[in-house]
Formats: structure tokens, sequence, C-alpha cells
């Protein structure tokens, strides 16, 4: 037996591929790109380690090529969850007792695995299954999901190595366990690594979970599956079932032995989550840890002293890579009326640049929305904007799902603070300005914080420090993660913690401790060396000092 103490060093982010031309990253991403482009894979449940095929199947298509199966996948049904759960349970009992350096082993051994040797098919899946392009993929699907696992690591052991003080004749110590049951795990299309983070930030706490992974994130989703299994995590930990969110959250959430939900994905769903779990929880063994990050309605606030430059980088980059579909996408700004024609000019100039098609040309900024439901309700927002006589179309504004989801980069100008497409989210390229009169940057303060019901992100931009800092003070809840002169997406694990409160979740912090604390119950261990033998104390000895 090892009996050395082991401590984990602080990790360094991992280092980005730039994939330039004629690089070998770029060649080995090609190929990549053309191996799984040329296959069609069959994509099964994954319970308790073993492969499980059901009959009743999906496709995953690519969006940019709607046409372009990449693979058929087995939908669970009741029976399937009920097996999933039953693994979890049984895993539990054993993985609970592994050691927590086993357990980070495990984690640290998945980090080098997507880092060596499936960069470029965890890219490529990201790519082709999820409309993302080289760069977009590269620090998705690669660096934050090793960031994530490598990090995770190194929290796990700073929090184990907080111990509380013990007293001459007693030892007390504190265990972390894990939580009791089992953790349903819900992940979205639109990040290959917070699919990962969701699963293995438990899993490193000694938790085991049910998996109900996107249907348009199966490809890569599943690449991440295989990698677990190859870097030892043991069968029945992480189990795996693509199928109907609905089907699959009814038999969970109904469990006496659910303990918790780590969930990324809409407002209307984790309420709906929120509500059965309320109804349950007079079944439930433990109150269940409720952790969700959920939407946004994203900020960009312009003071009068700020960089016109600045500013139109920040909106082009911020509300167009990856097509908007980030929860952290700036999607709504105020600009001042001073800066307003020269920002448009250069933020048009921009767009003017901007092209939208196949993943495989890396010459594209834009690529397509995920799939038809999502584009139909992007251009139902871009269509309300064009007939309102309360806003404008100022760039862009056209999409075609022909072949691919494209839609154009497009920018509304609101004449209305409050117009719709400046309230409500819509997870797509689509830009809302509302311009300000300079001496109205307080109202307009107050305006961004009380017009979204989300507190995701957002950013202030300004030379004039004072107004950063009043800006930071006013907008104190209308963001969990607030960006001063840059875009208010793009967090990094280690770096800028994430999450947000009010209609975007509760905040839990993924990419720190904080959310690993979630997946523990601690338990206080106090040992008392000699007991006493007596049961009065000196207090109520007769007073002989008068």
């Amino acid at each position: 037996m090892n009996n050395a103490i082991f401590n984990m060093e602080r990790p360094v982010n991992e280092h980005t591929m730039d994939y330039a031309p004629g690089c070998k990253e770029r060649k080995a991403l090609n190929a990549e790109l053309a191996r799984m482009s040329s296959e069609v894979i069959d994509i099964p449940l994954i319970i308790d380690g073993k492969e499980v095929r059901t009959g009743k199947t999906g496709k995953v298509v690519m969006p940019h090529d709607h046409q372009h199966v990449l693979a058929t996948y087995h939908m669970a049904g009741e029976k399937e969850v009920q097996m999933a759960i039953d693994a979890a349970l049984k895993a539990h009992r054993e993985w609970a007792e592994f050691s927590w350096v086993e357990r980070v082993s495990i984690s640290l051994k998945v980090a080098e695995l997507v880092a060596k040797k499936y960069r470029y098919v965890m890219n490529a899946a990201t790519m082709l299954g999820q409309g993302k392009n080289a760069y977009q993929a590269e620090i998705d699907a690669a660096c934050e999901t090793i960031d994530f696992l490598r990090y995770n690591a190194f929290f796990t052991s700073e929090i184990y190595r907080l111990q509380p003080n013990s007293q001459p004749g007693v030892i007390n110590r504190t265990e972390y366990r894990p939580l009791e049951g089992f953790i349903f795990t819900v992940s979205p299309f639109n990040f290959t690594a917070i699919g990962s983070n969701l699963n293995m930030a438990p899993v490193v706490m000694g938790n085991t979970v049910v998996w109900k992974p996107s249907s348009t994130s199966l490809l890569s989703n599943y690449t991440l599956m295989k990698i677990y299994k190859e870097a030892g995590v043991p069968d029945g930990v992480i189990n795996f079932l693509p199928g109907s969110g609905s089907l699959i959250g009814k038999t969970v959430l109904g469990h006496r032995d659910f303990t918790g939900i780590h969930f990324t994905g809409s407002t209307e769903t984790f309420n709906g989550i929120w509500k059965s779990i309320t109804e349950n929880i007079r079944n439930y063994k433990s109150y269940p840890r409720i952790v969700g990050e959920t939407g946004g309605k994203d900020f960009i606030v312009v003071h009068p002293s700020a960089d016109p430059q600045e500013v139109a980088v920040a909106i082009v980059r911020g509300a167009f890579e990856y097509q908007g579909q980030k929860c952290s996408a700036a999607s709504r700004s105020y600009i001042p009326r001073s800066l307003w024609e020269d920002t448009k000019s250069r933020m048009g100039e921009m767009i003017s640049r901007i092209t939208v098609g196949d993943v495989n040309e890396f010459s594209h900024f834009m690529n397509a929305v995920i799939d038809e439901k999502s584009f139909d309700n992007i251009m139902k927002y871009i269509d309300y904007a064009k007939k309102s006589n309360d806003a404008e179309v100022i760039f862009g504004g056209n999409g075609d799902k022909s072949k691919g989801y494209f839609i154009e980069p497009t920018v509304i100008q609101a004449k209305d603070p409050h117009f719709k497409t400046m309230e409500e989210e819509i997870f797509g390229p689509v830009m809302t300005i509302y311009v300000y009169e300079d001496k109205d940057f307080e109202e307009v303060l107050k305006i961004c914080d009380s017009t979204s019901p989300y507190a995701l992100t957002g950013s202030v931009f300004a030379k004039d420090r004072d107004a950063l800092n009043h800006a930071c003070r006013v907008l104190r809840y209308a963001a969990g993660n607030i960006y001063f002169n840059d875009k208010p997406s793009g967090a990094v694990v280690g770096q800028q913690p994430f999450g947000g409160a009010r209609a975007s979740g509760t905040n839990d912090k993924s990419g720190s401790f904080l959310n690993l604390l979630r997946w523990t119950s601690p338990r206080t261990i106090k040992e008392t060396l000699i007991p006493p033998t007596e049961f009065t104390y000196p207090f109520m000895k007769e007073d002989r000092c008068h």
C-alpha cells in the first residue's frame, strides 16, 4: 500500500492549436474530418459498461449538410433507464470506496487521452456533429475538456486538504463523502466540454451517474464514453442514455435514490425538472442537489468613453462566434449616440467579411445552426423585427435551410429598449442594439439590469474607470460573469469560474472548487482520546473561596 500524501500541482491551461495553413495539426484534423465523414457509425446505449441496442433509432446529421448522416443512435426506453439506475447504484458501492488519488488518476488519464491520442477525433466529431469551426472545436472539445479534467483533479486535492482544527485530547477530521444515491446529468449540444464536465465533476468526487446527452451532440459524446472506458472508468460509473428527455426524466426523477442533477440547458426545461423534483420530494431518501446552468440574454453596455473599434470587435465576436449558440453569447447592446455611427460603420465592415458555410472550409467564421427547429425559431425573431415599426434589421437578416441551417450574422437596431429581441433569448446569430443619449448612461444601466430575467454574462466598455466601477455596482446581480472591456463569452477554466443566477441557473461555478463541493456530503468525525468518566463539571463544585 502506498501511504504517501499525494499533492496535486495547480495545472496550466491547455495550449490552443491554431490550425494555420500547412501545419501538421491542420493536416491531421482534415484527415480525421474526411474519415469521419466517410462512414456511418452505430451509437448504442452504454449501461454498466455494456453496449445496449433497443432498435428504436434516430439519426445524427451534419448541420451544414443535413442530408449527410453521420450516425444512427439507439434510444432508451423505460426498461433501459431502470437498468442504468441499477447499474449506477451497484457501481456506487465500489466507486465510493476508491481512493481519491485513484479517481483523480483516471480523470487525468482521460485528459491525456483527449490531449494526445484523440484530440483530432474529438474536434472532428464536434465540428461535423455540432457545427463548430476548427477554432471553436479546439477551444471546446479539446482545451476546455482537458482543463476541466485537470483542474478538477487539482480542486479535489484542495478540497480533501480542508480539515478542521483539533484540540489536545481530541482528533477532528472531515470525510468528503459522495452523495447517497445516483446523479442525473443532462448535457446540451453546444459544448462538448460541458458534456464531459457534467459527468466527470460528480464522478471525481466518488459519485455515479445516469447521463442523458443531447441528441445533437451524440457523435462527440459517444467518443467521450469510449475514452472514459479506455482510461479505466469502471463499468456503471457513467451510464450513457440517448433518447427522449421526458421519458428518461420521468423514471429518473421519480426514483427513491435520485440524489442530484447536474444540468445545462434551457430555463424552461430546468424549471420543469425542478417542479418534478418538488412533486417527488417525499419519495427521496435525501434532499437532491439541484445544480443547473440555463439561459442567458447577455449584454454589452458601452460608456461614451469607450473605443468604437474595441466595441465593434466585441460585438462581432461575442454575438457571432459559433453562430451565437453559446449561453454566454452577446445578444443585446446599449451604445451611446456619440459612438453609434462610428461603431456601426466598423461593425458593418467586419460583418461584410464574414462568410457562412461548411466546417471543412476553414475560412468560414460562421457555420450552420444546430437543427431545423433552431433555424425556424431564430428566423421567426428576425422576421418579427423586419415587420416591426419599432426596429430595423441593419445587417444580415437572411437564412437558407435548403442544404444546411445557415443564417447570416444579423444586427437589429431597436427603438425601444424593451423590444422583443432585446429581452428574449434567441440562441442564434442575432444582436439587437439600442442607441441611447449619452447623458442617460445611468438610466441605461438600470434598464440593462431590469430588462431580462437572466443573469449569466455581460460586459461593460469604458476608458473611464469610475464608469466601470459604477456599472459594476449597479449591475451587481445582472451577471454571474462580468467583463470589463471584453466580450462576455470565453470563460476559461481555473481563471473565470462560470455560472449565473436569476433565470440563468444556480450559479455553482463550473471550473472551480465551488461546483465540486456540491457533489459531496461531508461527515465530521470527532475522536476523544480519553473520554470523561464523571458527568459533573467543575462549575458545579461548592465555592470554598469565601
